[in-house]
């Protein structure tokens, strides 16, 4: 019989919710419109000269975020890991890393964080642990049958002695999704062979994530972002189904099933999980926020953004859209529907720890293969980084006038381009070796903070960086911008500064008669925002000019340029 009983938390408990202090705001919803700032630690600050960022770093440098004017930050993955996926593979998911600090240092940055009137969002890995879990490695003891295999997924394979695998799922980053094991059978990995994938079906880990839950709300964090959540839920009744197009990825073959219906993607059955965890959340005072990461077409999307349910979902189809006025206004449109009808407020992004950054992405030319451009080490095509600059200038602008919440990933705010040309050498990403060389990876948008023009590290930390930085870096750093009029990091602390006192309300209104290559659009609390995507300068609308991403052209409004007006 399977041992029912969740692994206890041999750490001491913390206050209950009721004893818990409103550190969050005084407006529960402060989340719906929202800027949150993505911190991913190992390449944020180095207080101890290892050369991987760490808390205390990030705990010295939130006087930065507090100058920039965001609301939250969001810490990618802590917790103990040996760093096969970047730390999205969790060997203990109610604890820190030792080589990013301790429990006491975290509780210190929250408490810093708060002091500066920044709220905490923290990432959950619920898909998936390490492989170096408690759980896990006791799985691998028991062998086949034994009820410690059913906290993950473990099948017999096929053939004649179970040498293949037991279906033809894919891993996201590149061959089967199944690994073998010295006795024979088969576990499911949707991601690095390092990932095993939790039995969502099993009450064990239902009841474990719902300790991590609260572990980490009652020491005070305010939301947590939610990774894959679109797949904790699969179909595992016996026999397992082939989807017959083994180079299917995370996003795709949804349309080839009815909604709700995929094995391992987007199951109808994940929402019950998620009104669950409402319930904890909701017992903290104020409720705690969640934001969803699902790869889901929209109305799939607000699902996962009910009121009941995790509250807000990514918007990617933002993030992919092309630079062209009449495809971002389709999607803007197209998302503000989606999310008022899950009763939720919109997301926008434009760059995370996951995609090409986008001061260097906007400058691709349309329908350039990324994967073939980082391959050339970003030289195949050529990108113009003054061209990539303005453009993701005005694409912030853009988003930051938009109803609901933005989130801003590390280094934007400096104008930060991709880090194309990275020697293979010193790739970390799991998805260079595991597709044999084919796809080069997501470490170029990973390479560590410049925060001054000189230094190792350029103040990273007192030594080298985990991953190299161009010299190119220096003129990107903290220290140069600081200050200097025009400059990437004084637009965005403007912005955000101007949005502050601007936002209200969750409406936009269009422009029905603009020039080609142009949106304009009035928000119901009495400005307007205008882009020029076209080639030529364009007049502008009368208004007060309060804000432009790049100067005017003799009182027009250049290509590649966003203005702020007010009415």
């Amino acid at each position: 019989m399977t041992d029912r009983t969740p692994t206890p938390d041999p750490r001491p408990p913390h206050p209950a919710p009721d004893a818990t202090p409103d550190l969050s705001s005084r407006n529960p919803d402060w989340w719906r419109q929202a800027v949150v700032y993505q911190v991913y630690p190992r390449s944020f600050a180095d207080a101890d000269g290892d050369g991987l960022g760490d808390l205390r770093g990030i705990t010295r440098r939130l006087t930065h975020l507090a100058a920039l004017g965001v609301d939250a930050l969001w810490l990618s993955p802590f917790y103990p890991s040996e760093l096969a996926d970047g730390g999205y593979d969790v060997a203990d998911p109610r604890d820190v890393d030792p080589r990013l600090g301790t429990l006491d240092d975290f509780d210190a940055l929250v408490a810093e964080a708060h002091r500066l009137g920044l709220k905490v969002i923290v990432d959950i890995v619920p898909n998936h642990s390490s492989h170096q879990h408690v759980w896990f490695q006791e799985a691998l003891r028991a062998g086949p049958g034994s009820p410690a295999r059913d906290r993950y997924v473990f099948r017999d394979g096929k053939g004649e002695r179970g040498e293949l695998p037991p279906t033809d799922w894919q891993s996201v980053f590149g061959g089967s999704a199944w690994q073998r094991v010295p006795d024979g059978q088969w576990y499911l990995h949707l991601f690095a062979a390092e990932q095993p994938d939790l039995n969502w079906g099993h009450p064990d880990v239902r009841a474990d994530v719902r300790t991590t839950l609260r572990f980490w709300s009652d020491r005070g964090v305010d939301g947590f972002r939610v990774d894959v959540a679109h797949a904790l839920a699969k179909d595992l009744d016996e026999p397992l189904r082939d989807l017959g197009a083994p180079e299917l990825s995370r996003e795709g073959a949804l349309a080839d099933f009815p909604p709700g219906t995929h094995p391992f993607y987007d199951r109808d059955e994940v929402h019950e999980i998620y009104r669950d965890w409402r319930k904890i959340l909701d017992a903290y005072s104020p409720p705690r926020m969640a934001v969803a990461e699902a790869w889901v077409p929209g109305a799939r999307r607000a699902l996962y953004a009910r009121p009941d349910e995790l509250g807000q979902a990514f918007n990617f189809e933002y993030l992919q859209a092309g630079w062209d006025a009449e495809e971002l206004r389709q999607v803007i449109t197209d998302s503000l529907e989606t999310a008022h009808a899950a009763g939720a407020s919109a997301t926008w992004v434009l760059s995370n720890h996951d995609v090409v950054r986008h001061a260097s992405r906007l400058a691709l030319p349309p329908d350039t293969d990324e994967n073939a451009w980082l391959l050339s080490g970003g030289h195949a095509p050529a990108v113009d980084p003054d061209a990539g600059l303005r453009r993701a200038r005005a694409a912030t602008l853009l988003m930051l006038a938009l109803p609901g919440s933005a989130y801003l990933y590390q280094g934007e705010e400096l104008g930060l381009p991709e880090v194309a040309d990275l020697p293979t050498e010193v790739l970390q990403d799991p998805i260079w070796e595991q597709t044999g060389h084919v796809r080069k990876g997501r470490d170029g948008c990973r390479v560590p903070l410049p925060w001054t023009t000189t230094g190792p590290s350029y103040g990273f930390g007192a030594a080298g960086a985990w991953l190299p930085q161009p010299p190119s870096f220096a003129a990107y750093a903290v220290e140069a911008q600081d200050g200097a009029e025009g400059s990437t990091l004084e637009l965005y602390r403007t912005a955000l500064r101007t949005r502050r006192k601007l936002i209200d309300g969750e409406t936009l209104t269009w422009a029905e008669e603009t020039p080609a290559g142009v949106l304009q659009f009035d928000r119901g609390d009495g400005w307007r925002c205008v882009t020029n995507l076209s080639p030529d300068p364009v007049p502008l609308p009368a208004g007060e000019v309060l804000l432009t991403s790049a100067p005017l052209e003799d009182g027009r409004l250049g290509p590649d340029t966003t203005a702020w007006l007010g009415r």
